[in-house]
């Protein structure tokens, strides 16, 4: 393997391959986590679609799979965020990633105990506050990337995040190969995450058939939208996404807190909790009361499409790259052959 191909992230890590799979809600599992580390790569469990409980339950299933390292990701305004820390530190998981942006006194708690912090940012001035805080790598996400996203392409954001913090720097948004591996290298990132070509692989939880209409998409068919959770969201377009989109408040809260419900119902969540972390999340985030509400809208609808298969009553987060993704392969599969693509791209780049 070329030696440009070991990073800082994999020393950082613990890790073979500069490889990271995102924490996507509904999506990494036990299954895909341990898949992914056992690679050589580093998986990451999502666990704000998950209650405590089985976030302790899916770190225990993925240490039974592998014994590779892998990572935990969590919200830092969910009202039992220190509980998660404590179970991510007792357990002993390597790494722990946020997927908005920690509060310092939890990145604090958690370098103290030996645990990797690693934020995802979409912006310079927040990747600027959380390794001022002591993050020791971020994630930077650019506006191609699915999910909650940004107006700046990766190939900007890139280069000028590397520019403006010494700690390693992973770039997400548009990665898919190893060709786009070696391109990340060059901007001078330490590796690469990635979420829609995780998601389309054997071992995500995604029903097949969800699956299959993900790959009949072009790269224009998706859509940020602000109308699934009040702030921009990249997802496929789809009929019921046309549907938010042309709403008003009138139809969109009713669906926004039956789906609170729904979701407190399935999570065991109280009302008090859930109040304390729509409370967190407009302090936290600036965001609206309006928009606090439609966030509360969000993992049901995702829920709908990623686990109950409901392609036309759900929403399926998704970057751009999924119009260049046609093939169902393994998690392995998936960092075996971007490495060995990069291994190929950087020993004709060296020949030449």
């Amino acid at each position: 393997m070329h030696p440009a191909l070991t990073t800082r992230v994999c020393t950082l890590f613990g890790v073979e391959h500069p490889v990271v799979q995102t924490g996507m809600g509904w999506v990494a599992g036990a299954r895909l986590v341990a898949a992914t580390s056992e690679a050589g790569a580093l998986g990451i469990i999502a666990s704000s679609t998950m209650s405590y409980e089985q976030l302790v339950g899916t770190i225990h299933s993925v240490k039974e799979r592998t014994g590779k390292p892998f990572g935990v990701n969590i919200r830092s305004d969910a009202g039992d965020a220190g509980q998660r820390v404590d179970a991510i530190i007792r357990e002993g998981v390597k790494v722990a990633s946020f997927a908005l942006a920690p509060r310092e006194d939890l990145i604090k708690k958690l370098k103290d105990a030996g645990v990797v912090v690693v934020p995802s940012i979409g912006a310079k001035r927040h990747a600027e506050k959380v390794a001022a805080w002591g993050a020791d790598a971020v994630i930077v996400q650019g506006g191609e990337a699915g999910g909650h996203t940004g107006p700046v392409a990766t190939t900007l954001l890139l280069p000028q995040i590397v520019d403006t913090v010494d700690i390693p720097v992973i770039g997400a948004g548009g990665f898919f190969d190893g060709r786009g591996l070696v391109a990340a290298l060059a901007y001078g990132a330490a590796g690469i995450a990635m979420g829609t070509r995780f998601l389309l692989t054997e071992e995500s939880t995604v029903p097949d058939s969800v699956k299959r209409y993900y790959l009949s998409k072009s790269v224009t068919d998706t859509v940020v939208t602000t109308k699934v959770d009040g702030v921009p969201h990249r997802v496929l377009r789809t009929p019921l996404v046309e549907e938010l989109e042309r709403g008003n408040a009138f139809t969109r809260y009713p669906r926004a807190i039956r789906n609170a419900f729904a979701f407190k119902q399935l999570t065991g969540t109280s009302w008090g909790a859930l109040a304390r972390d729509g409370l967190a999340m407009k302090k936290g985030h600036e965001l609206s009361w309006d928009q606090v509400i439609m966030a509360a809208n969000t993992p049901m609808l995702l829920k709908a499409a990623l686990v109950d298969g409901n392609v036309d009553s759900g929403v399926m987060s998704s970057g751009q790259v999924v119009g260049l993704i046609d093939t169902l392969p393994s998690a392995g599969a998936v960092v075996r052959a971007v490495i060995a693509e990069a291994d190929a791209v950087l020993t004709r780049l060296g020949g030449a």
